[in-house]
């Protein structure tokens, strides 16, 4: 994907990821996140959830997976700005859906929301160099 075949408004098609206990666990773990709300339903119940939830870090990945699944090999992300809303947990598809926000000869700047049946779980900002402007 080249920016010249992008235009602000561009729609981006919807992903669907199904979120499981090992979806949530693997990712914290993989990330060394070992808060135990992330992979210990207990300790998760103790502070009044209903069971673990994603870590930052592995909605970051779903964001990431989601652009670069979009943009094809020829991309490279350079920047990603999340911000949290509710919880995600297992059991709950997060949705994720995007638009560009911004374009120029070699970059763009691409808005996501990823929400689940309770609302937003993340809003992101993610910044892609594409094509020949690859660094």
């Amino acid at each position: 994907m080249n920016a010249h075949e992008l235009e602000v408004g561009t729609v981006l098609p919807q992903l669907d990821v199904e979120i499981t206990t090992t979806t949530v666990v693997g990712g914290a773990i993989a990330s060394r996140d070992y808060t135990p709300f992330h992979h210990d339903k207990a300790a998760a119940e103790k502070l009044g959830l209903p069971d673990v939830c994603l870590n930052i870090l592995t909605t970051n990945g779903l964001v990431c997976r989601y652009v670069t699944e979009w943009t094809g090999a020829d991309a490279g992300i350079t920047n990603v700005r999340n911000q949290l809303g509710g919880p995600c947990f297992p059991g709950d598809t997060l949705t994720l859906c995007g638009s560009v926000v911004s374009v120029d000869a070699q970059t763009a700047e691409l808005e996501v929301i990823g929400s689940t049946a309770r609302g937003k779980h993340v809003t992101s900002v993610v910044t892609v160099v594409l094509g020949a402007g690859r660094v």
